[in-house]
């Protein structure tokens, strides 16, 4: 085992510095007209290729400060590479389509582009960087949403749903930053809150401590929490006693029923669609959930943290289901790869006659980067349709 493992970080980090290389030869002889920039990113690009996969490797371990701080830096190196990376591919295609056009007799084109081009993936990925990394260290901004119920009784009408979700608490996310999350939160004073999966990257005896503060969300009904992906990389059965031992309502394929103002709500919660990989016993299963559930309640949500458990969900009769795990891509341009993986990535979507409701993300995975997917709290309130809506 100890074998193959070697063998899988000799491949891991083979993979990472031949990827670094060809950025390089792409770039690098063609930034020398500005003294010293072409050594500089050669010397980033060497550093990097060794401190993102260090930090890839690194971050489920229990660490001091100089392993945080690898592991910040390898961390911020993978935010920047990603751009420069995307941009040098985009780069060559350009450059091919100038050559091509070159060999018909049209110009010169490669010549000309090779120096500003060069020099323009550099700054715009820095910039994007320096963006991005703005973007994921603020609080998350309040995304309000009403969410249109056939039938929905008068004593539901408002009723609200404060949603957060992947907020991955790890080495780059700590105390600090959840508090202001739940101050943002707590300020909404809703109804109930609803926790839809991949809240921590680590184990409890490392991250406990800073995920605590989540133990302050106040709201009239409590906080609801169903497990994510990366709960069960992370040790999901010690996170769910943890954080029941935080006072939260963690739903595993089961419902609870809510009375707000007379009138019966239900809020189920399923396991993360890949857990039976993890777990044989929590296999995700929305009917599961419903079963024994009121028939008169007046409105059937259930917190799913993929989006493509939505199908399930709506043959077993909720009304929303509420998710997260895409992170609306986190920053350009994954977010035009995640519709590969999932049905939906952002926002308000129907399926069978059930809303669903895609949170981007409270927090972050990986390099603290945002950039042009911003973070969000999701206020949901739920109406009554207008006549003749469905």
């Amino acid at each position: 085992m100890s074998q193959r493992r070697a063998l899988h970080r000799f491949y891991f980090f083979g993979l990472i510095g031949l990827v670094h290389a060809y950025v390089g030869l792409r770039l690098v002889p063609d930034l020398g007209v500005v003294p010293g920039l072409a050594p500089a990113l050669a010397a980033v690009l060497a550093a990097s290729a060794i401190l993102i996969p260090t930090s890839m490797l690194a971050r489920r371990r229990s660490a001091g400060p100089l392993l945080l701080g690898a592991i910040w830096l390898g961390l911020l190196c993978m935010g920047l590479f990603s751009s420069l990376f995307v941009l040098t591919l985009l780069r060559d295609l350009v450059l091919a389509g100038a050559s091509a056009m070159a060999w018909f007799g049209t110009g010169d084109g490669h010549a000309a582009l090779a120096v500003p081009s060069a020099l323009f993936v550099v700054a715009a990925s820095l910039l994007m960087s320096v963006a991005g990394f703005v973007g994921a260290r603020r609080v998350a901004r309040v995304v309000r949403i009403d969410i249109p119920l056939r039938a929905l009784p008068a004593e539901l009408e408002g009723f609200t749903i404060a949603q957060i979700s992947d907020i991955h608490v790890g080495p780059t996310i700590r105390a600090p930053y959840v508090r202001r999350i739940v101050d943002a939160v707590n300020r909404l004073r809703p109804d109930m809150v609803a926790i839809t999966g991949d809240l921590v990257d680590g184990s409890v005896a490392d991250l406990a401590p800073h995920a605590r503060p989540l133990a302050e969300l106040a709201s009239r009904h409590g906080t609801f929490f169903v497990t994510g992906n990366h709960e069960y990389y992370s040790g999901a059965h010690a996170w769910i006693d943890a954080l029941r031992g935080m006072g939260m309502r963690v739903l595993l394929n089961e419902h609870a029923v809510l009375r707000h103002a007379g009138q019966e709500l239900v809020v189920a919660g399923i396991t993360d669609y890949s857990a039976h990989q993890f777990d044989p016993a929590h296999r995700s299963d929305p009917q599961r959930a419903m079963d024994g559930a009121p028939a008169g309640a007046g409105a059937r949500v259930v917190l799913a943290h993929q989006p493509r458990s939505a199908a399930l969900a709506a043959q077993a009769g909720f009304d929303l289901q509420l998710s997260g795990h895409t992170h609306g891509g986190q920053f350009l341009p994954w977010n035009f790869f995640v519709p590969l993986q999932q049905p939906f990535v952002t926002g308000l979507h129907r399926q069978d006659g059930m809303w669903v409701y895609v949170n981007r993300g409270t927090g972050y995975w990986g390099p603290p980067m945002r950039f042009g997917v911003p973070s969000e709290i999701t206020l949901l309130r739920l109406v009554r349709a207008p006549d003749g809506e469905t």
